[in-house]
């Protein structure tokens, strides 16, 4: 890693992106927490998709359900061989009919965050169109323009059981007005073969993000170290406007008490014309030996000059940001 810092920040005021909505406070991409998101004054809402049996595009960030549902109670039978509920298993009037909670871990049955929202409520996945008609209605009755960053979630797993995402994706934006690069959307895939196709095959004009991985994390077959060097950022740059990496590619705190030490990764993506939004910040789970909230905040953003983050807790993020939770006149 070098020391290096990136060049200043080239694309305007940094955005804060609520990261499957206000995470860090109710269940992910629930309707209630992409509510608060909004109203905490948060500049996107982002929606992971993916499709249901029968072709509903649905926010949901995994392939599978039994992690933030109550799957196994409701439909223990359609578990398949491999112990896994699968979202496009069910149709959506039936995934409608969980409930949906925090995020356990599997093999213990334990909170992945135990101090978040614990209590159960009848929660529950909702469609896209569903959501993008919760952010058209709170824009409209508060005067504001939040804005939606929509992830298409693993189209090879999709396109091998015979399903096309991204075109239900592109359509249902289309169906809200989310057709081009000067509207408030960002269109985002971890597929560097797919963010391509969207580009060029179908001829989306939306603002596109290349996710950035790790290649161990088989995300999609996409080599990432090769993505983020000089000359792979270039070819990014030729699709997208933009990347979302993983935070510890830019910044790493090597010991406890260390100073922070920073790739060159922003400062590239920056000469070959791309933004730069990282992911995620969590105030319950900060990178390994960073010494505080502000200290990642302070790392990304004045130093690092990252133009966005996603985050769990965007109140946070946009107090450290100067911008207090917004409020009616």
């Amino acid at each position: 890693m070098s020391a290096s810092p990136s060049a200043a920040r080239a694309f305007g005021p940094p955005i804060v992106i609520a990261h499957r909505g206000a995470s860090g406070y109710l269940p992910e991409h629930t309707l209630v927490a992409k509510a608060y998101a909004h109203a905490l004054g948060t500049d996107f809402l982002e929606q992971d998709v993916v499709l249901t049996r029968d072709d509903v595009p649905v926010v949901f960030h995994d392939l599978v359900l039994e992690e933030v549902t109550d799957v196994e109670q409701r439909f223990a039978r359609r578990r398949r061989d491999n112990g896994h509920w699968y979202v496009i298993d069910f149709d959506y009037a039936e995934l409608a009919t969980l409930e949906v909670r925090e995020r356990v871990e599997i093999a213990s049955g334990a909170a992945a965050y135990p101090g978040r929202f614990q209590e159960r409520l009848p929660l529950r996945i909702q469609s896209l169109a569903e959501e993008l008609a919760l952010v058209r209605g709170l824009n409209a009755a508060t005067g504001r323009r939040t804005g939606v960053y929509t992830e298409v979630k693993s189209p090879a797993f999709h396109r091998a059981a015979g399903k096309d995402l991204s075109p239900a994706v592109i359509a249902t934006l289309a169906e809200f007005g989310y057709r081009g690069r000067d509207d408030a959307a960002w269109l985002q895939c971890f597929d560097a073969a797919e963010c391509a196709r969207i580009r060029v095959e179908l001829g989306s004009t939306l603002k596109l993000v290349q996710l950035v991985g790790e290649n161990d994390w088989r995300e999609a077959a996409t080599d990432y170290d090769d993505l983020r060097t000089v000359a792979g950022l270039k070819r990014v740059a030729a699709y997208a406007d933009g990347i979302g990496p993983w935070i510890p590619q830019i910044v790493r705190w090597p010991r406890a008490g260390a100073p922070p030490e920073f790739t060159t990764l922003v400062a590239d993506a920056h000469a070959a014309g791309l933004a730069v939004h990282p992911y995620t910040f969590r105030a319950d789970q900060l990178p390994e030996h960073a010494p505080g909230a502000a200290a990642v905040h302070e790392a990304l953003f004045a130093t690092a000059g990252v133009d966005g983050l996603f985050t769990d807790f965007c109140d946070v993020t946009l107090a450290y940001l100067g911008r207090r939770p917004w409020r009616t006149p």
